[in-house]
C-alpha cells in the first residue's frame, strides 16, 4: 500500500518543531510522503537531514493548495482518510482501509474545512476526545500497517539505533 500524509494548515503561533514532528511521525510510521501548507522551508530541510542520516526514502513536499492535492489524489484513483475526533472509531474503520492501494491521509493543524470531511472516504476518529493531530497519525499509521512499521530497517543512513535496555547506543555505519 502507498501511504502519503496532507497536512492542512499551519499555526504561526505554534513552533516548527510540531511541524517537524508530523513529518518525522509519518517517515517513521511508514507513509512514503507529507505534503504541506504554510511552512517554511527550513522545515523541510530538517526533514531531509534527518532522512539522510537515519536512511529511507521520505519526501516532503510544500504546496499552497492542499485541495488540489486531495482531488488529484482522488482523480488517480486513491483513497482519502481523514483522521478527525468526529469520525468512526479506528478499530472499526481499519480492516476496510486496509484494502485500499493508495492512501492519503489527512491531518489538520487548525481548524478543518468542512470540504476534508466531504473529500474523504473515511473520516477517521483516534479516540472521540480532543488530542493532538500527531498523536491521531501515530495510532493510524500504526493500526494500519499492524505494528509492522516498527521492525522495518531504514535503508541508506550513517546511523543506526542498537537495541539497549539501558543507556544510548547508536552506531555509525
Amino acid at each position: 500500500m502507498r501511504v502519503q500524509v496532507l497536512r492542512i494548515g499551519h499555526r504561526l503561533v505554534r513552533d516548527d518543531r510540531v511541524t517537524t514532528h508530523a513529518a518525522l511521525v509519518s517517515r517513521a510510521f511508514g507513509a512514503e510522503k507529507i505534503y504541506m501548507t504554510g511552512i517554511d522551508q527550513s522545515v523541510k530541510e530538517t526533514v531531509d537531514a534527518v532522512g539522510k542520516r537515519w536512511g529511507g526514502r521520505f519526501e516532503l513536499e510544500i504546496i499552497d493548495d492542499w485541495k488540489k492535492v486531495a482531488r488529484a489524489w482522488k482523480k488517480d484513483g486513491g483513497k482519502i482518510a481523514h483522521l478527525t475526533m468526529y469520525g468512526v472509531n479506528v478499530n472499526d474503520a481499519i480492516s476496510k482501509i486496509r484494502k485500499e492501494k493508495d492512501l492519503l491521509v489527512i491531518i489538520g493543524a487548525e481548524k478543518v474545512p468542512r470540504e476534508a470531511y466531504d473529500l474523504a472516504d473515511y473520516n477517521v476518529a483516534v479516540g472521540s476526545q480532543p488530542h493532538s493531530e500527531i498523536a491521531a497519525l501515530a495510532v493510524f499509521l500504526d493500526r494500519l500497517s499492524g505494528g509492522r512499521q516498527l521492525e522495518k530497517a531504514f535503508e541508506g543512513g550513517r546511523l543506526r539505533v542498537v537495541p539497549s535496555e539501558r543507556g544510548k547506543r547508536v552506531e555509525e555505519r
